[in-house]
């Protein structure tokens, strides 16, 4: 009988034990901590942004611990639905959010780096409220637009970077014109089509503003 007695108490022991184990394992181990799934730029343009991503991070481990040890809330997966453990997933999905917004922004950054773009360039996206394909085009219009001389009147014949840009547009807006750079008389047609459509003065010359429209971003 003594025998069965130690057995049954050995038995609750281990239960116990094994039960406090897993408690400290589950809260203490590195995968309390939260695990980011994506990846991030760690050479972001605002170093505050990313100094606030960790910070952020760190809150919110603190706060689970917090929970668990001093008031046995689990906020991950709560088991209680009283007006407390409310409170506290409330808290913590603010927490988590804070966290998310942070590391969008910085896998953002990351992906456009990767397509090629510099620090500089992702601030002007972010701070003028873009998407990359805005971006670009207005670049491509800059661009354009520096090479432009209103001063000088196109003549037959000509061929330079702005008339093959031109064409290209042209033709992504339906027309069906030769793409050599050259100016002749069916990219003159082209444009002063493109001018009627818009309600510009029809004559087939490159102005600032038919420029601007045809590019316009």
């Amino acid at each position: 009988m003594k025998q069965i007695i130690l057995f049954l108490l050995l038995i609750i022991a281990l239960i116990i034990g094994y039960g406090k184990y897993s408690d400290y394992k589950r809260y203490s181990s590195p995968e309390v901590n939260y695990q980011s799934t994506k990846e991030i730029d760690v050479s972001y343009h605002n170093q505050e942004t990313l100094l606030n991503y960790y910070e952020s991070i760190e809150n919110l481990d603190s706060y689970i611990m917090l929970q668990w040890s001093a008031n046995e809330i689990d906020v991950r997966t709560p088991e209680k639905e009283d007006l407390n453990t409310k409170v506290a997933i409330d808290l913590y999905a603010k927490k988590l959010a804070k966290v998310k917004y942070y590391e969008t922004v910085l896998n953002n950054s990351l992906q456009l780096k990767e397509k090629g773009l510099s620090n500089i360039e992702i601030k002007f996206i972010e701070e003028n409220g873009i998407d990359l394909k805005t971006f670009r085009k207005r670049n491509r219009y800059e661009k354009i637009k520096s090479l432009f001389n209103s001063d000088v009147k196109l003549y037959n014949g000509e061929k330079n970077a702005i008339i093959y840009e031109v064409q290209k547009e042209l033709n992504n807006n339906g027309a069906n014109i030769t793409l050599d750079g050259v100016y002749r008389v069916e990219t003159l047609n082209a444009i002063k089509r493109f001018e009627e459509q818009n309600n510009l003065l029809a004559d087939g010359y490159l102005d600032a503003l038919t420029l601007e429209l045809m590019f316009q971003y």
